[in-house]
């Protein structure tokens, strides 16, 4: 069976120089140690993670994918690189270097790796030309986060940028990122066990509730990755309170269970009973297989969650891992 792994990062090796061309003080970097097989990508002077070679290495991406039967991977940057905060012009030229080393990487074998642009998504005009521009320079999508600072999806800004990726073709995948906290997760990772997927589903149920998907094309091509947060297990709730209290439907004219034909979400939730919900919530048509790949909060055995599912079917398996994934991106496969 072809796999396509539609969620997984890369961060190029930049220098402290070349991310000093954002910000030296915040701008990410990656600090590469001296075996070549391990690194720390920095913020500025200060660590941010441990990350390992797969992670700006190609060749030994595609033997990773080789020994687990991955026969293509998408990459998008890995959230911290999307410079949501600094000027708007300084961004779209980081962008858009971003992503022509993104398109180096797939040089190293084009059939099988591809990638998502990351755009200045503070400004929506420069945003809007570097989508396009990187959809004509060879992208299958953008990635973007889930919100930026106070402005969630349902913010006009962002809609009318949704709005542009949908009249286009832009495929999008909304990944989370700076979690909402304050100061109480400080340990064990909280922020991304519990801020991440509500940060998920907040984006999700802002396009919904606010009606924005009333104005967005529903041709839009939108995929939401880490099985869309906690949506699916927290969808009951929703659709009752929109049954029982007027200020939960007062800008959603339907159901928000009857939206969920509107966007897609990855298959990285890491547990039989979970990926069963998600696919009963979502149909087996709007999920897609994703690993978070090559994080260790990521699927380490890609797509065997999918493949080894005592109660899905071959149909939904294949629709899952391939179909769904080429569909989307326009993938020959």
């Amino acid at each position: 069976m072809t796999k396509i792994d539609i969620h997984a990062h890369f961060l190029p090796p930049i220098t402290q120089q070349d991310a000093a061309l954002l910000d030296e003080h915040k701008a990410p970097w990656l600090a590469i140690d001296s075996t070549g097989e391990t690194g720390q990508i920095m913020k500025g002077s200060e660590p941010f993670r441990p990350v390992y070679r797969a992670l700006w290495d190609p060749a030994l991406r595609l033997e990773e994918m080789d020994r687990q039967g991955v026969s293509i991977q998408i990459i998008s940057a890995t959230p911290i690189m999307f410079g949501y905060e600094f000027e708007p012009a300084r961004a779209a030229s980081w962008c858009e270097r971003m992503n022509d080393l993104a398109l180096e990487q797939c040089v190293a074998n084009p059939r099988r790796l591809k990638a998502l642009a990351q755009v200045p998504l503070q400004d929506l005009d420069l945003a809007c030309a570097e989508a396009s521009r990187a959809k004509a320079s060879g992208h299958v999508g953008v990635q973007i986060g889930n919100h930026m600072g106070p402005r969630d999806l349902d913010d006009e800004h962002l809609v009318q940028f949704l709005i542009h990726c949908a009249n286009h073709d832009i495929p999008i995948l909304a990944h989370p990122w700076d979690m909402m906290t304050d100061g109480r997760m400080k340990n064990w990772m909280l922020p991304w066990l519990v801020a991440m997927p509500a940060e998920t589903q907040l984006g999700i149920l802002s396009l919904i509730l606010s009606g924005a998907f009333e104005r967005i094309p529903a041709s839009l091509k939108l995929c939401f990755a880490h099985g869309g947060g906690s949506f699916a297990f927290l969808l009951g709730r929703v659709d009752n309170a929109w049954k029982h209290r007027d200020i939960v439907r007062q800008d959603c004219p339907s159901l928000p269970s009857s939206y969920v034909n509107r966007f897609y979400v990855d298959s990285a939730v890491f547990d039989p009973g979970a990926l069963r919900l998600l696919v009963d919530v979502m149909g087996a048509e709007q999920v897609m297989l994703g690993s978070d790949y090559p994080f260790p909060l990521g699927e380490q055995n890609i797509g065997s969650l999918v493949n080894e599912h005592p109660s899905l079917t071959p149909v939904q398996k294949q629709l899952i891992t391939t179909d769904n994934a080429a569909r989307f991106f326009s993938l020959n496969v």
